[in-house]
């Protein structure tokens, strides 16, 4: 949901100056939203992108690792470089859970 994906404007950016023949990445992880547009995107640049599918979560587990990348957000807001101490007990949360 971040606007701010360093990794992101990377590989654009190296598609721009036509430094990549392909993009290999998860579907999700390279965008949770307008999939279709960045690979038209690439596309104009001459890259091609191949995606992969994760494996199917039910919903219980996808609704909690939604929830722990919430807590994570918001706490590295609100704890900065403390932030680091939430995140660990709410992935052993996540762990236990």
């Amino acid at each position: 949901m971040k606007e701010d994906r360093e990794g992101l404007k990377k590989l654009i950016e190296l598609a721009k100056r036509r430094q990549i023949d392909a993009v290999v990445a998860y579907k999700d992880r390279l965008t949770r939203f307008g999939f279709e547009y960045l690979v038209e995107l690439f596309k104009a640049y001459g890259v091609n992108v191949v995606a992969f599918q994760e494996e199917p979560k039910d919903y219980m587990q996808e609704l909690m690792e939604d929830f722990v990348e919430i807590v994570k957000s918001f706490a590295s807001r609100i704890y900065g470089q403390e932030c680091e101490k939430v995140v660990k007990c709410v992935e052993n949360v996540e762990k236990d859970g």
